[in-house]
């Protein structure tokens, strides 16, 4: 889910090119013309967000989730957001837990915590808590700091951060930073690995160190 956002665009380029996984999938509120020959022939479903009961059968007989699913908080109400960051998205994962799927990647933010003051990161921190809940076998959250991608949409925050962080993200460029497609390398190496734990919250540094772990094999 999210595959046409920018996290989402670069696990689809990433998944083309990996034998690993036999099938893939794509959930979403509308079809996709790709240009790819191999994301050509992958599955599309669209589902109605709104009435997901009608969609079960969608969710059925998944092995892994990659939600990389979310609004920009910017151009609509705290409802809305709420709506489609939390509700869509949890309620999408139960469907996906219910169908048999064992393991769930999420794509959440830096500073998610339900207790904050900031809408954005309480939300996030919400859905973090809600995942929690649904007992996936392995369940792995992401929160990423900056993320440098190239969007069609401005986002003038954003815009704002990369100028006034430039210098420390060429000095340091895993302390506040990390581009999106090392965070999709980061999610496909990681759901590739054995793990004991059922949660992990998977940081920005941690993030840039999974993306390189396939470029040393």
């Amino acid at each position: 889910m999210g595959y046409t956002g920018a996290v989402g665009t670069e696990l689809l380029n990433i998944l083309a090119k990996d034998s690993t996984f036999h099938k893939v999938v794509l959930i979403g509120r509308r079809k996709v013309e790709f240009d790819d020959p191999v994301l050509k022939t992958w599955e599309q479903r669209i589902v109605d967000f709104d009435h997901l009961s009608k969609h079960t059968e969608d969710f059925k007989n998944f092995d892994i989730g990659f939600c990389s699913f979310g609004s920009i908080s910017s151009k609509v109400d705290n409802q809305t957001f709420r709506k489609i960051d939390h509700d869509y998205v949890i309620e999408s994962a139960m469907l996906a837990k219910e169908g048999g799927c064992e393991e769930y990647h999420y794509v959440s933010s830096v500073g998610a915590n339900k207790n904050s003051m900031i809408f954005y990161l309480k939300t996030k921190g919400e859905i973090e808590e809600s995942l929690a809940r649904i007992r996936f076998k392995r369940l792995c959250v992401y929160r990423p700091k900056v993320l440098i991608a190239e969007r069609n949409d401005f986002r003038i925050a954003e815009s704002l951060s990369k100028f006034f962080l430039k210098p420390v993200i060429v000095l340091a460029p895993t302390a506040l930073s990390i581009p999106v497609l090392d965070v999709a390398r980061a999610m496909i190496n990681n759901s590739k690995k054995s793990s004991i734990e059922a949660i992990e919250i998977v940081d920005n540094a941690t993030c840039h160190q999974l993306s390189k772990e396939e470029k040393k094999n």
